[in-house]
């Protein structure tokens, strides 16, 4: 039985065949999942994309117009970081070799087994979800940093450099009592459990020095 969340997943279709296209619609709406296939890249790029959707792209090597193999480095190139599962009749180990090292999640040879299919979405759904669960956490990281105040910004990155409040006072030119309250409401402002938990938080925004 389809967890509830996973009904909201769903898989794009990029192939010529129209069979095919039919026949994996069928395939996976019958484990719960939505479906829009295509017939080409150029279709595929027309589509409104539902960045809310946890989604994957099944995806034929051999298409009219630009290839998929040359489609994964543009959609690359254009930043849309979605999973790709390739599907080819003339695949080679080239082919596969490209095609996975540029970040594919399968390669699967026509004509592959129904559950390879299943069991290769599913590894990808899985893989844009954890993505999407990291990117939310990160903007969330990223907002609580720049709700702070720029004394604030300041401090967390000395701190997190590992230097004591005698000496952040020294690099400020404030009291040490100051740089006290400034940590204090660093460490409450940004969430941060430990000065473990702040100095990750810090590492996730890139903005811990290295101390000299």
């Amino acid at each position: 039985m389809q967890e509830q969340p996973e009904a909201q997943s769903i898989v794009f279709v990029v192939d010529d065949d129209a069979s095919l296209q039919q026949a994996l619609k069928s395939l996976l709406r019958s484990v719960g999942l939505r479906v829009e296939v295509f017939g080409s890249a150029a279709d595929f790029l027309k589509h409104k994309f539902l960045d809310d959707a946890v989604a994957c792209l099944v995806l034929d090597i051999r298409l009219p117009g630009l290839s998929g193999l040359d489609f994964q480095a543009e959609l690359t190139k254009a930043g849309i970081q979605i999973p790709i599962i390739f599907i080819s009749g003339h695949g080679d180990i080239p082919m596969t070799v490209r095609a996975m090292k540029a970040g594919a999640v399968e390669f699967l040879t026509k004509p592959f087994r129904d559950q390879d299919l299943l069991d290769a979405v599913q590894v990808a759904l899985d893989r844009d979800r954890k993505r999407r669960t990291q990117d939310k956490a990160v903007r969330e990281v990223r907002a609580r940093f720049e709700a702070l105040t720029p004394r604030e910004q300041q401090v967390i990155s000395l701190v997190t450099a590992g230097m004591m409040n005698k000496q952040i006072a020294a690099e400020l030119s404030v009291s040490e009592i100051t740089v006290k309250v400034h940590r204090g409401n660093v460490m409450k402002k940004m969430g941060a459990r430990s000065l473990a938990d702040l100095v990750r938080m810090a590492d996730t925004l890139g903005i811990r020095r290295t101390r000299t």
